[in-house]
Protein backbone atom coordinates (compact mmCIF):
# COMPACT_ATOMS: atom_id res chain seq x y z
CA UNK A 1 0.00 0.00 0.00
CA UNK A 2 1.54 3.41 -0.32
CA UNK A 3 2.20 5.47 2.34
CA UNK A 4 0.18 8.72 1.60
CA UNK A 5 -2.88 6.30 0.84
CA UNK A 6 -3.13 4.17 4.42
CA UNK A 7 -5.80 7.34 5.56
CA UNK A 8 -8.33 6.00 2.69
CA UNK A 9 -7.40 2.54 2.64
CA UNK A 10 -10.51 0.17 2.46
CA UNK A 11 -12.92 3.23 0.63
CA UNK A 12 -14.43 3.62 -2.29
CA UNK A 13 -13.23 5.03 -5.58
CA UNK A 14 -15.03 5.47 -9.09
CA UNK A 15 -12.54 4.38 -11.79
CA UNK A 16 -13.45 5.61 -15.70
CA UNK A 17 -12.05 4.05 -18.34
CA UNK A 18 -11.28 1.04 -16.52
CA UNK A 19 -11.01 -1.94 -19.18
CA UNK A 20 -7.93 -1.72 -19.84
CA UNK A 21 -4.46 -0.47 -19.28
CA UNK A 22 -3.82 2.72 -16.98
CA UNK A 23 -7.67 2.32 -15.65
CA UNK A 24 -7.03 -1.55 -15.66
CA UNK A 25 -4.10 -1.11 -13.05
CA UNK A 26 -5.72 1.50 -11.02
CA UNK A 27 -8.72 -0.62 -10.54
CA UNK A 28 -6.00 -3.73 -9.45
CA UNK A 29 -3.98 -1.94 -7.53
CA UNK A 30 -6.57 -0.44 -5.59
CA UNK A 31 -8.65 -3.09 -5.21
CA UNK A 32 -5.62 -4.93 -3.35
CA UNK A 33 -4.96 -2.26 -1.32
CA UNK A 34 -8.54 -3.27 0.03
CA UNK A 35 -10.78 0.10 -1.90
CA UNK A 36 -14.72 -1.15 -2.71
CA UNK A 37 -15.10 0.31 -6.59
CA UNK A 38 -17.21 1.59 -8.92
CA UNK A 39 -15.61 1.02 -12.51
CA UNK A 40 -17.11 1.91 -15.79
CA UNK A 41 -16.24 2.09 -19.62
CA UNK A 42 -17.92 0.70 -23.26
CA UNK A 43 -16.49 -2.86 -23.21
CA UNK A 44 -19.33 -4.34 -20.30
CA UNK A 45 -17.66 -7.91 -21.07
CA UNK A 46 -14.12 -6.43 -19.87
CA UNK A 47 -15.41 -4.49 -17.04
CA UNK A 48 -17.50 -7.01 -15.63
CA UNK A 49 -14.40 -10.35 -16.04
CA UNK A 50 -12.08 -7.19 -14.09
CA UNK A 51 -14.96 -6.90 -11.61
CA UNK A 52 -15.34 -10.48 -10.78
CA UNK A 53 -11.90 -11.53 -10.42
CA UNK A 54 -11.00 -8.37 -8.42
CA UNK A 55 -14.10 -9.09 -5.92
CA UNK A 56 -12.87 -12.79 -5.84
CA UNK A 57 -9.09 -11.92 -5.42
CA UNK A 58 -9.28 -9.25 -2.81
CA UNK A 59 -12.96 -9.36 -0.89
CA UNK A 60 -13.90 -6.13 -2.12
CA UNK A 61 -16.65 -4.62 -3.69
CA UNK A 62 -16.44 -3.82 -7.01
CA UNK A 63 -19.59 -2.19 -9.02
CA UNK A 64 -20.15 -1.77 -12.86
CA UNK A 65 -21.73 0.82 -14.98
CA UNK A 66 -21.34 0.45 -18.65
CA UNK A 67 -20.99 3.78 -20.11
CA UNK A 68 -19.79 5.77 -22.99
CA UNK A 69 -18.86 9.27 -21.62
CA UNK A 70 -19.05 10.52 -24.95
CA UNK A 71 -23.29 10.32 -24.67
CA UNK A 72 -24.81 13.28 -22.31
CA UNK A 73 -27.00 10.57 -21.08
CA UNK A 74 -24.48 7.74 -20.20
CA UNK A 75 -22.78 10.67 -18.31
CA UNK A 76 -25.12 11.83 -16.17
CA UNK A 77 -26.20 8.86 -15.32
CA UNK A 78 -22.38 8.86 -14.18
CA UNK A 79 -22.50 12.11 -12.37
CA UNK A 80 -25.62 10.79 -10.58
CA UNK A 81 -23.33 7.80 -9.37
CA UNK A 82 -20.61 10.20 -8.24
CA UNK A 83 -23.06 12.34 -6.49
CA UNK A 84 -24.90 9.82 -4.72
CA UNK A 85 -21.51 7.71 -3.46
CA UNK A 86 -18.76 10.69 -2.94
CA UNK A 87 -15.56 8.10 -3.44
CA UNK A 88 -12.78 9.04 -1.78
CA UNK A 89 -10.85 8.97 -4.96
CA UNK A 90 -11.92 9.26 -8.53
CA UNK A 91 -10.09 8.72 -10.86
CA UNK A 92 -10.52 10.31 -14.39
CA UNK A 93 -8.78 8.27 -16.93
CA UNK A 94 -11.38 7.43 -19.91
CA UNK A 95 -10.01 8.57 -23.15
CA UNK A 96 -8.84 8.07 -26.71
CA UNK A 97 -6.87 9.52 -29.18
CA UNK A 98 -8.20 10.06 -32.39
CA UNK A 99 -4.78 10.96 -33.85
CA UNK A 100 -5.33 12.90 -37.31
CA UNK A 101 -4.21 15.69 -39.39
CA UNK A 102 -7.36 18.63 -38.13
CA UNK A 103 -8.24 19.57 -41.49
CA UNK A 104 -9.18 15.61 -42.26
CA UNK A 105 -10.57 14.24 -38.99
CA UNK A 106 -14.08 13.56 -38.86
CA UNK A 107 -16.09 16.59 -36.94
CA UNK A 108 -17.74 13.88 -34.65
CA UNK A 109 -14.24 12.44 -33.37
CA UNK A 110 -13.44 15.96 -32.43
CA UNK A 111 -17.15 16.30 -30.96
CA UNK A 112 -16.18 13.13 -29.41
CA UNK A 113 -12.75 13.86 -27.81
CA UNK A 114 -13.66 17.13 -26.23
CA UNK A 115 -16.37 15.21 -24.27
CA UNK A 116 -14.75 12.63 -22.97
CA UNK A 117 -11.33 15.00 -22.19
CA UNK A 118 -13.28 17.85 -21.09
CA UNK A 119 -16.65 17.57 -20.33
CA UNK A 120 -17.17 14.55 -18.80
CA UNK A 121 -13.91 15.09 -16.60
CA UNK A 122 -15.50 18.72 -15.64
CA UNK A 123 -18.53 17.36 -14.85
CA UNK A 124 -17.80 14.14 -12.83
CA UNK A 125 -15.24 16.30 -10.87
CA UNK A 126 -17.70 18.62 -10.37
CA UNK A 127 -19.90 15.77 -9.20
CA UNK A 128 -17.30 14.68 -6.62
CA UNK A 129 -16.03 18.06 -5.29
CA UNK A 130 -18.80 19.31 -2.74
CA UNK A 131 -18.68 16.25 -0.97
CA UNK A 132 -15.14 15.88 -0.77
CA UNK A 133 -15.25 19.02 0.25
CA UNK A 134 -18.24 18.94 3.02
CA UNK A 135 -16.32 15.45 4.58
CA UNK A 136 -13.21 17.10 4.60
CA UNK A 137 -11.00 14.45 2.08
CA UNK A 138 -10.52 13.29 -1.18
CA UNK A 139 -9.01 13.48 -4.21
CA UNK A 140 -9.30 13.15 -7.78
CA UNK A 141 -6.72 12.25 -10.17
CA UNK A 142 -6.91 13.26 -13.69
CA UNK A 143 -4.75 10.73 -16.20
CA UNK A 144 -3.53 13.09 -18.91
CA UNK A 145 -0.65 12.79 -21.20
CA UNK A 146 3.09 14.83 -21.95
CA UNK A 147 0.92 15.72 -24.83
CA UNK A 148 -0.37 18.41 -22.98
CA UNK A 149 2.64 20.23 -23.05
CA UNK A 150 3.41 19.49 -26.78
CA UNK A 151 1.87 22.32 -28.74
CA UNK A 152 5.29 23.78 -29.92
CA UNK A 153 6.62 20.49 -31.63
CA UNK A 154 6.14 19.53 -34.83
CA UNK A 155 3.77 16.71 -35.67
CA UNK A 156 6.84 13.99 -36.83
CA UNK A 157 7.67 11.90 -35.07
CA UNK A 158 5.06 12.67 -32.76
CA UNK A 159 1.27 12.48 -34.14
CA UNK A 160 -1.46 15.14 -35.31
CA UNK A 161 -2.65 15.53 -31.75
CA UNK A 162 -4.45 19.44 -31.85
CA UNK A 163 -7.67 18.26 -30.46
CA UNK A 164 -6.17 15.29 -28.56
CA UNK A 165 -2.95 17.50 -26.88
CA UNK A 166 -5.65 20.80 -26.67
CA UNK A 167 -8.00 18.59 -24.57
CA UNK A 168 -4.90 17.25 -22.48
CA UNK A 169 -3.75 20.82 -21.70
CA UNK A 170 -7.22 21.80 -20.31
CA UNK A 171 -6.82 19.28 -17.89
CA UNK A 172 -3.04 20.93 -16.49
CA UNK A 173 -4.94 23.91 -16.75
CA UNK A 174 -7.56 22.78 -15.01
CA UNK A 175 -6.53 20.51 -12.33
CA UNK A 176 -4.44 23.63 -10.94
CA UNK A 177 -6.51 26.41 -10.66
CA UNK A 178 -9.00 23.65 -9.11
CA UNK A 179 -6.02 23.29 -6.92
CA UNK A 180 -5.64 26.61 -5.88
CA UNK A 181 -9.22 26.86 -4.89
CA UNK A 182 -9.36 23.45 -3.23
CA UNK A 183 -6.25 24.23 -0.92
CA UNK A 184 -6.71 24.30 3.13
CA UNK A 185 -10.27 21.56 2.57
CA UNK A 186 -8.29 18.52 2.97
CA UNK A 187 -9.39 17.85 -0.96
CA UNK A 188 -6.57 17.04 -3.65
CA UNK A 189 -6.22 17.37 -7.11
CA UNK A 190 -3.70 15.32 -9.71
CA UNK A 191 -3.01 15.66 -13.16
CA UNK A 192 -1.10 12.99 -14.14
CA UNK A 193 0.94 13.46 -17.27
CA UNK A 194 2.78 10.05 -18.52
CA UNK A 195 4.57 9.87 -21.86
CA UNK A 196 4.73 6.68 -24.13
CA UNK A 197 2.40 3.36 -22.03
CA UNK A 198 1.87 0.17 -23.24
CA UNK A 199 -1.30 -0.31 -23.09
CA UNK A 200 -4.13 -0.82 -26.17
CA UNK A 201 -4.50 3.34 -26.46
CA UNK A 202 -1.69 3.45 -29.36
CA UNK A 203 -2.55 0.72 -31.18
CA UNK A 204 -6.37 1.82 -30.93
CA UNK A 205 -5.03 4.99 -32.31
CA UNK A 206 -2.66 3.30 -35.09
CA UNK A 207 0.54 4.13 -33.58
CA UNK A 208 3.04 0.88 -32.84
CA UNK A 209 5.19 2.01 -29.86
CA UNK A 210 7.87 -0.74 -30.44
CA UNK A 211 8.81 0.73 -33.73
CA UNK A 212 9.65 3.91 -31.44
CA UNK A 213 13.16 4.54 -29.76
CA UNK A 214 11.93 6.01 -26.83
CA UNK A 215 11.08 4.02 -23.15
CA UNK A 216 7.91 3.27 -23.13
CA UNK A 217 6.65 2.27 -18.80
CA UNK A 218 3.90 -0.32 -18.08
CA UNK A 219 0.66 1.02 -17.02
CA UNK A 220 1.01 -0.03 -12.58
CA UNK A 221 4.11 2.26 -13.09
CA UNK A 222 2.11 4.97 -14.08
CA UNK A 223 -0.54 3.82 -11.22
CA UNK A 224 2.65 4.07 -8.46
CA UNK A 225 3.91 7.47 -9.60
CA UNK A 226 0.16 8.34 -9.36
CA UNK A 227 -0.05 7.91 -5.81
CA UNK A 228 3.07 8.47 -4.96
CA UNK A 229 2.31 12.27 -6.26
CA UNK A 230 -0.39 12.51 -3.87
CA UNK A 231 1.02 11.62 -1.36
CA UNK A 232 3.89 14.40 -1.95
CA UNK A 233 1.57 16.74 -2.92
CA UNK A 234 2.18 16.88 -6.64
CA UNK A 235 -0.65 18.86 -8.19
CA UNK A 236 1.23 18.09 -11.48
CA UNK A 237 3.00 14.16 -11.42
CA UNK A 238 5.13 13.50 -14.65
CA UNK A 239 6.13 9.78 -14.15
CA UNK A 240 9.14 10.41 -15.93
CA UNK A 241 10.88 13.00 -14.65
CA UNK A 242 13.44 13.00 -13.01
CA UNK A 243 13.61 16.62 -11.52
CA UNK A 244 10.51 18.34 -10.44
CA UNK A 245 12.67 21.30 -10.46
CA UNK A 246 11.84 21.54 -14.07
CA UNK A 247 8.24 21.76 -13.43
CA UNK A 248 8.47 24.36 -10.90
CA UNK A 249 10.53 26.29 -13.61
CA UNK A 250 7.53 25.84 -15.75
CA UNK A 251 4.78 27.30 -13.32
CA UNK A 252 7.29 30.16 -12.67
CA UNK A 253 7.64 30.69 -16.55
CA UNK A 254 3.86 31.13 -16.35
CA UNK A 255 3.48 33.19 -13.63
CA UNK A 256 5.88 35.57 -14.90
CA UNK A 257 4.61 35.54 -18.30
CA UNK A 258 0.56 36.15 -17.31
CA UNK A 259 1.98 39.28 -14.33
CA UNK A 260 4.46 41.18 -16.98
CA UNK A 261 1.51 41.07 -19.76
CA UNK A 262 -1.81 41.89 -17.65
CA UNK A 263 -0.89 45.46 -18.18
CA UNK A 264 -3.49 47.37 -20.19
CA UNK A 265 -0.94 49.34 -22.28
CA UNK A 266 -0.37 47.94 -25.49
CA UNK A 267 2.74 46.46 -26.68
CA UNK A 268 5.09 48.37 -28.67
CA UNK A 269 5.48 46.02 -31.31
CA UNK A 270 1.43 45.94 -32.45
CA UNK A 271 1.48 50.01 -31.95
CA UNK A 272 3.96 50.25 -35.13
CA UNK A 273 2.21 47.34 -36.93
Amino acid sequence: MDPGMKELAGRVAVVTGASSGIGESFASRLAADGWDLAITARRGDRLRELAGRLAGQHSVQVDVQVADLADPEDLAGLEQLVTDRVPDLLVNNAGFAGYREFAEVPAQVVADLVAVHVTAVSQLTRAAIPGMVARGSGAVITVASLLAFSGTLPPAPLPHRATYAGAKAFQVAFTQALAGELAGTGVQVQVCCPGLVATEFHAVAGRDVSALSVPVMRPDEIVSAALAGLRLGEVVCIPGLADPARMDAVNRAQQELFLTSVGATLAGRYQSA
